[in-house]
């Protein structure tokens, strides 16, 4: 199992405040011969009419000074995880978590931008001093869940 992200805690501690049930720390996958880990698994309970939300979330910190290695990297990550994902809970929608700052100077950018929307990647973004959650793109009960066919 690959080490924690710096900011695994802030983010998991920002669900919480915001009502997510955690579920998995690490979220275990099993495709074909490897294993791999999401960050974190949480659950919310929407409206007692609209039932359960689950979303699994990989974290990242983008600590290097090549920002775009590191997105290349959680890009490929982020793909090979929601496929993983897609075949054992469908409906558990996965986001990336980036920091706030990260957001407004690397990913608003619109080659970025281009690509999340190429790659349908969610993103959910953090303060990591008030460790709380800024920006659901898009909001948890707003997606349409993946299906494979």
């Amino acid at each position: 199992m690959s080490a924690r992200d710096l900011f695994h805690q802030i983010v998991k501690t920002a669900l919480q405040k915001e009502n997510w049930q955690i579920t998995h720390d690490p979220y275990a996958l099993q495709a074909d011969s490897f294993d791999l880990a999401i960050d974190l698994g949480a659950e919310k309970i929407i409206a007692a009419e609209q039932g359960e939300t689950k979303i699994a979330i990989e974290i990242k910190s983008f600590l290097s000074p090549s920002k775009i290695s590191e997105f290349y990297g959680a890009l490929g990550q982020f793909i090979t995880y929601r496929l993983a994902l897609q075949k054992i809970e469908p409906d558990r929608i996965l986001y990336l978590a980036v920091p706030d700052n990260l957001y407004d100077k690397f990913f608003d950018t619109t080659l970025v931008q281009e690509l999340m929307q190429q790659n349908t990647v969610y993103i959910i973004t953090y303060d990591i001093d008030q460790e709380t959650i800024s920006k659901w793109i898009p909001l948890p009960n707003t997606v349409n869940t993946f299906k494979i066919y």
